[in-house]
């Protein structure tokens, strides 16, 4: 019989043992008071909030237990410009959370600093909202726990030292740091870090694998997709006294050069506090300078505006009522760069001293934006009209009560999500919800490059041209590990996979079809992995989930340069200068991406390829670039040697000739050794400007 969700409580070991307290050393159990519960969902993310609410709503008892006070993880953090992608696939409890914050903004007394009709991003038709002030989002969240009587545990977290019950790959118990013992069926593990997985002894990976392991493109060390916003795009000295490399490394900077392009490697993504500020000066809270503040932890941002890089280093999209979401942008930023890689295994200390770290280096950012004086006046100005917000986190002095922990332990289960299943030339039988964003890395260290000057690495930002679907079988442990555990957030995913799967709305809608493979377990009696896919497949679709691909999300045309004829140059290997964006948006290209200009910057953008003719001959040069309406008509593409420079004109408002792929552009006779450039810029271009690949090809 099915138990209602208020009739779960504190019991005594005794009653649960019919009366016999000598029972509880035979069951492994402890006399402590026990709590206990069809599922257990453990970790206040918006998953693990979806998830118990779900959970609720079939009927079952449920307890979350929450690491910290307010629910809602980075969704009530800080994070409150949605990264949606097609917001057509989010259905279910996620779109709910997403009409009640609609509602919400609905309501006259919720626009007190701002008109509604002033902010553009909320209609009184629309659907739903999906940008929010973080009190408005934990304010839903705790309507839905309440509805749904859910019993929260807060400030509660798993004893990872005296870990947990397992009997036949079945979690039986769990111990929290306070003593207490909690009991479930069923448990799902929605934290950011997956520490019940890990405690579990669920097979997991931390860090970047090599492009090789899953075939991949986009995975691994990633210097050649440097050229997006995020680095440095004037010449920075890295060394402690500028141009002697005697004295040492800046903070932040690892001596190792470029390294092998797709290699594995340790490295997490760069973490930050997404703040909440404003311009408002009736609600603005002025930056101060921390106590702990280092002056050489800036020095690359002070070198980075000197060496004339004068760009404000900040992102900050608007939320209602004038204020924002303020996320990291350019070279140097909130993104605290390679300072994060021991936090996913780190104890609860060493994880609190690394947080710690993190809020010092972004609060003495933010005061030495607005006040340092080696920060170029018109970038002070800027930035004096910020402030925090003095309505958010008011019990934490208005900063962000949650680090952005964008990537930690990943599940490795019998199915990895990689980025096959992003370009969907991999469908799986099973999906229980489906992605879309950007398949989006920040960065994750600095390096010196082979110029002697310093260089993010590890951002890379590609779309995956749609929807794609993620397997039920990522989100449980591998056939013989533990049957009654679920991972909506540390899922089995590559890397450059979970880049795109890692958004908000996912969590969500991973966390309700969690809660249901859950309670259909527990009706069932059967291990998690033995689940009908077909019999989840109705319940989700019943409870508004999207499981279909929307029409028209073909597989993504994935040509790589050594599947080519002749010699294939990809954009990577091409010499850069300026501000090139990556892109994947146009289904047919060579490599996992091309670039543009954002038809933006004219006469500062340009690329270039050097060629050395392995054997004498003519060779043909073509160029290759995705067609639109909206490119350059009169591109200039300029292939010299040593005798001759020679001028051709593109127009990329049409697909080149050749299979939509390549177009000639000329024959050149070449000695063997003989060096050819292929250069484009885009100077007095008349729309984007596309950068894809070079190809040679012997004629005879």
């Amino acid at each position: 019989m099915r138990r209602a969700a208020w009739q779960v409580g504190w019991v005594l070991l005794t009653a649960i043992l019919g009366g016999n307290p000598g029972a509880a050393s035979e069951a492994g159990l402890r006399t402590e008071q026990l709590l206990q519960a069809d599922v257990v969902v453990y970790g206040g993310t918006s998953a693990g909030v979806i998830a118990a609410v779900q959970t609720a709503r079939m009927g079952r008892t449920v307890v979350l237990i929450s690491p910290e006070s307010h629910p809602g993880g980075m969704s009530s953090a800080g994070l409150g410009f949605t990264d949606t992608g097609n917001k057509a696939v989010i259905g279910g409890l996620a779109r709910e959370f997403y009409r009640r914050v609609q509602k919400h903004y609905e309501t006259p007394a919720a626009w007190s600093l701002q008109n509604a009709a002033d902010f553009s991003r909320f209609s009184p038709q629309q659907d739903a909202m999906w940008v929010f002030e973080p009190h408005v989002a934990e304010q839903v969240f705790e309507q839905m726990l309440a509805e749904a009587g859910v019993q929260v545990l807060r400030g509660e977290r798993l004893d990872r030292s005296q870990g947990l019950l397992q009997q036949e790959n079945r979690i039986t118990q769990i111990q929290l740091e306070s003593g207490l013992i909690v009991s479930g069926t069923v448990y799902i593990d929605a934290g950011y870090e997956g520490d019940l997985m890990a405690a579990a002894g669920v097979r997991y990976a931390v860090g970047r694998e090599a492009n090789s392991t899953y075939g991949e493109t986009l995975n691994g060390n990633q210097p050649a997709q440097n050229t997006h916003n995020h680095r440095f795009v004037t010449d920075v000295d890295p060394f402690r006294i500028r141009g002697d490399s005697g004295s040492g490394l800046l903070p932040g900077v690892e001596a190792a050069g470029a390294g092998v392009e797709g290699a594995a490697d340790a490295r997490i993504q760069a973490y930050c506090f997404r703040l909440c500020m404003t311009r408002n000066p009736l609600n603005r809270i002025a930056f101060v300078k921390p106590d702990g503040f280092r002056e050489q932890e800036y020095e690359l941002l002070f070198r980075t505006f000197e060496s004339g890089d004068l760009r404000v280093p900040m992102s900050p999209a608007l939320l209602p009522n004038h204020k924002t979401d303020t996320n990291n942008n350019h070279a140097v930023s909130t993104d605290y760069i390679g300072q994060n890689y021991l936090y996913p295994e780190a104890s609860y200390a060493e994880r609190e001293a690394i947080v710690k770290r993190h809020r010092i280096y972004q609060q003495g950012l933010m005061w030495a934006l607005t006040s340092h004086p080696r920060v170029p006046a018109e970038v002070r100005q800027e930035m004096s009209q910020w402030g925090l917000a003095a309505d958010e986190f008011t019990d934490n002095g208005h900063w962000p009560r949650e680090l952005y922990i964008r990537e930690s332990r990943r599940m490795v289960s019998d199915y990895v999500v990689t980025e096959a299943d992003c370009r969907r030339t991999r469908v799986p039988a099973d999906p229980v919800g489906l992605g879309s964003y950007n398949m989006d890395s920040h960065n994750v260290r600095r390096f010196v490059g082979a110029d002697g000057f310093v260089q993010n690495e590890g951002d890379v930002q590609v779309s995956p041209g749609g929807a794609y679907q993620i397997s039920y079988r990522s989100i449980v442990p591998a056939r013989g590990e533990c049957e009654n555990l679920l991972v909506p957030v540390c899922l089995s995913a590559s890397h450059i996979a979970y880049g795109s799967i890692r958004m908000e709305p996912v969590f969500m809608i991973l966390g309700q079809s969690s809660a249901t493979a859950a309670v259909m377990s527990i009706e069932a009696g059967s291990a998690l992995q033995d689940l009908p896919w077909s019999e989840l497949q109705r319940q989700l679709l019943k409870d508004g989930q999207v499981l279909q691909l929307p029409v028209g999300s073909e597989p993504q045309v994935l040509l790589r340069p050594e599947d080519l004829a002749g010699i294939v140059l990809d954009d990577t290997r091409a010499v850069l200068t300026g501000n090139w964006s990556t892109s994947s948006s146009n289904r047919r290209f060579v490599g996992s991406g091309y670039r543009h200009d954002s038809d933006s910057n004219k006469g500062t953008c340009s690329a270039e390829w050097s060629f050395t003719a392995p054997q004498a001959g003519r060779w043909e040069v073509s160029l290759s670039w995705s067609a639109h309406s909206n490119r350059a008509r009169n591109l200039s593409v300029m292939i010299r040697t040593q005798s001759i420079s020679e001028i051709v004109q593109v127009d990329q408002t049409q697909d080149p000739n050749e299979e939509k792929l390549f177009e000639a552009l000329s024959i050149v006779s070449l000695e063997k050794g003989q060096k050819l450039s292929v250069l484009l810029t885009n100077t007095d271009t008349d729309g984007y400007v596309i950068l894809d690949a070079v190809r040679l090809r012997y004629v005879d």
